[in-house]
């Protein structure tokens, strides 16, 4: 805890703000009615950008693979070190595997995708922990010296990304028109008349 005491005031105040004003704004467009709330179907606005999102997360999990194999490679050495490996290899594919289904889904419009992509929010600290506890487990070594340097960032700030997407997504009139299964067909309905 004594890297969170070296941090000012200011530093907070300024995390808040790039997390807070963009979370305010989405929040609150979301939630404005619409004129005409059926013109809000599709991938557009603030959905596009989630959906350009979520077609890079896996990408970015295959990158984050990639910049791994070092790591790996230095894992393997250690007693009991191929299993640690493996067992996070395969953590990471899992999570691949539901990054990809969510896409899926999300492409297909298809009404799960709201659950999934909570599904996949959760997913994001299990995942880290479960890691977590498996290196520090089988290599026998303490929680924080797997968890040095800089190591909880990046779980943390992809998890509160995904919580401002998943309130978004629980919110927003677009998602709900357009990933409902009623709204999809009448938008199809009328496109042949």
């Amino acid at each position: 805890m004594e890297g969170w005491v070296q941090f000012s005031i200011w530093h907070w105040v300024i995390l808040l703000l790039l997390i807070g004003v963009p979370v305010f704004f989405a929040v609150r467009s979301a939630r404005r009615p619409s004129r005409n709330s059926t013109d809000l179907v599709g991938f557009g606005g603030w959905l596009l950008l989630l959906a350009i999102g979520q077609t890079l997360s896996p990408l970015r999990t295959l990158a984050e693979f990639g910049n791994s194999i070092e790591g790996y490679q230095q894992l393997m050495t250690l007693p009991n070190g191929l299993l640690a490996t493996y067992g996070e290899i395969a953590l990471l594919l899992a999570f691949l595997v539901l990054q990809l289904v969510v896409l899926i889904a999300m492409f297909r419009r298809s009404p799960r995708f709201k659950k999934l992509f909570l599904l996949q929010w959760f997913a994001i600290p299990v995942v880290f922990l479960v890691d977590v506890i498996w290196i520090s487990t089988l290599i026998k070594v303490s929680v924080s010296q797997v968890l040095a340097g800089d190591a909880l960032v990046k779980p943390i700030v992809s998890f509160v990304v995904t919580g401002i997407w998943v309130a978004y997504i629980y919110n927003s009139v677009r998602v709900r028109n357009t990933f409902d299964r009623a709204a999809a067909n009448a938008e199809i309905a009328t496109a042949f008349q």
